[in-house]
């Protein structure tokens, strides 16, 4: 069941965010520290440090592009190498309460 929350919870993210345009990712986010941009980039290293974490490979920094709209890109893929890990339950399941509440800060 957790592969599927974390699956919808991004789809869903996607779905909210994924017409904006540069100015709106620039705007800061509700009850979090900094851009929109920001607080998303912060979800994709998260996501990315829990992929790391379940193959066994060192953390490694995510670059943070120059446009905004490519971050739904990044979170596509570091959330499709978490699945691919195939972590331990809990581990989706926290995956998918930070994927939801950084959509509730936009």
């Amino acid at each position: 069941m957790s592969v599927q929350e974390l699956s919808q919870a991004v789809e869903r993210l996607s779905r909210h965010v994924g017409h904006w345009e540069a100015p709106r990712w620039g705007v800061v986010a509700f009850g979090a520290e900094g851009t929109r941009a920001e607080v998303v980039h912060g979800l994709v290293q998260r996501m990315a440090d829990r992929a790391a974490d379940a193959e066994g490979q060192p953390r490694r920094q995510v670059p943070r592009l120059s446009v905004d709209t490519s971050l739904l890109d990044q979170l596509r893929v570091v959330s499709a190498d978490l699945l691919a890990a195939a972590p331990a339950d809990d581990v989706l399941a926290s995956a998918a309460d930070d994927v939801r509440s950084v959509q509730g800060a936009l």
